[in-house]
């Protein structure tokens, strides 16, 4: 498959593409400083400068078009508000309706745990924003007619990835899990139809990925 990466330079876009490119993909990996070029084309993907948060629709039309999947990895990093919504939300949704536009059925959405409205937490917290505008990102994915996977891992870490998850887990519970644990499901569920059109909330764990995968047909 060809897929395209956004948020390239991220740490579990960094660890995803090697695992992609091993598995026979072709992987573009998108990344807004050219600076970081060098350290996503070590990874044997191709680097294409440009910033999600400023590209139009068109633009990303033009960069998906031949394009056979869009793993979406990007994000603000919080902090500011304007830009998390402005990356999180706005820019999410304008990457799955130029996916539709192009011809690109499977987009695989790293998300989170708390991605939905049972688990808000109050207004006042800062962590609100970032909540509401994924819950807003992941919403307008589940209305599309794309091959959907919403990936929604817990807090993350750096530990090493056992390729083994928690299917139960749920926000704030049992739900931390690894980036390498992220990318490794990332990865197994890109071109496994089991994984079509559902949110998958786990944490690092005991359960195989392909058991996991399994369960859900």
């Amino acid at each position: 498959m060809r897929v395209t990466i956004f948020g390239g330079h991220g740490k579990i876009a960094l660890i995803l593409a090697p695992l992609l490119v091993e598995a026979g993909h072709e992987v573009t990996s998108v990344v807004r400083n050219p600076d970081h070029v060098a350290d996503v084309e070590a990874t044997g993907a191709t680097a294409l400068v440009s910033s999600v948060e400023d590209a139009d629709e068109a633009t990303l039309v033009k960069q998906l078009t031949g394009q056979d999947a869009v793993v979406w990895s990007a994000g603000a990093g919080g902090g500011n508000p304007d830009r998390t919504y402005a990356v999180d939300r706005d820019a999410a949704i304008r990457s799955m309706d130029a996916a539709a536009t192009a011809g690109v059925d499977r987009y695989v959405m790293v998300s989170f745990s708390g991605s939905t409205p049972d688990a808000l937490v109050p207004e006042d917290n800062p962590f609100r924003h970032y909540q509401d505008a994924k819950i807003a990102a992941d919403e307008h994915l589940r209305g599309t007619g794309l091959a959907w996977t919403i990936l929604a891992p817990g807090t993350l870490t750096l530990e090493p990835g056992r390729g083994a998850v928690n299917p139960d887990a749920s926000f704030n519970d049992g739900d931390t899990t690894s980036r390498e644990l992220v990318a490794q499901v990332a990865a197994a569920v890109l071109s496994d139809t089991r994984s079509y059109r559902q949110t998958l909330v786990f944490g690092d764990g005991d359960v195989p990925v392909d058991d996991w995968l399994a369960s859900l047909a």
